[in-house]
């Protein structure tokens, strides 16, 4: 019986982290101010035929904190390059020197950085109600199985202490990333 228990357990703490994990990679892709070649990772370029990903067409750095660089693995690319950084509608305008596509990140406005807090804590928000959801459905198994009231209790007690431990989690990201997003 407690092997049960401590799978439902196990497999709950793992969905939790899956929506931490899930929660970082959205993170990432809101961008603070700073230049980052994760800022063009949903960019697609249309290279022979198929759209592909920005990646592994060229080289993305970061030369400065306001310039990100592509460099293509072949020149012919550079056109298709812009084309794909503007259909992604990211709000930056490329521009080439012959040799590689330049963008300049523009500063981000108090505006700007207050719906990025808020768009930050939306997507928070979305990893604590998937942090919830995990405790019901684990919840829900353990009522399944026939247990007596105090280790239904105790297993009840513990999954809602792996919920707070992950909740508490997701507000010190959430403040790191409202912190990075609002320091100019």
């Amino acid at each position: 019986m407690n092997e049960e228990i401590e799978l439902i357990i196990d497999s709950t703490e793992e969905a939790m982290q899956n929506a931490i994990k899930h929660l970082e990679k959205e993170l990432i892709k809101i961008r603070a101010g700073k230049a980052s070649p994760n800022m063009v990772s949903s960019v697609l370029v249309e290279y022979y035929g198929s759209k592909t990903p920005l990646n592994q067409v060229g080289n993305i750095n970061t030369p400065d904190a306001r310039t990100i660089s592509i460099q293509p693995f072949e020149k012919s690319l550079i056109p298709e390059i812009e084309k794909g950084i503007m259909n992604a509608n990211l709000g930056f305008n490329p521009m080439n020197n012959g040799e590689s596509v330049i963008i300049n990140v523009p500063p981000l406005t108090e505006e700007r950085r207050r719906e990025l807090a808020k768009q930050a804590k939306a997507v928070a928000e979305d990893a604590k109600v998937g942090v919830r959801n995990d405790r019901k459905n684990a919840n829900n198994e353990l009522k399944k199985l026939d247990l007596s009231e105090d280790m239904l209790k105790g297993a009840e007690a513990d999954v809602q202490e792996l919920t707070d431990k992950h909740i508490a989690q997701i507000d010190a990201i959430l403040k790191v990333k409202e912190k990075e997003i609002m320091t100019v």
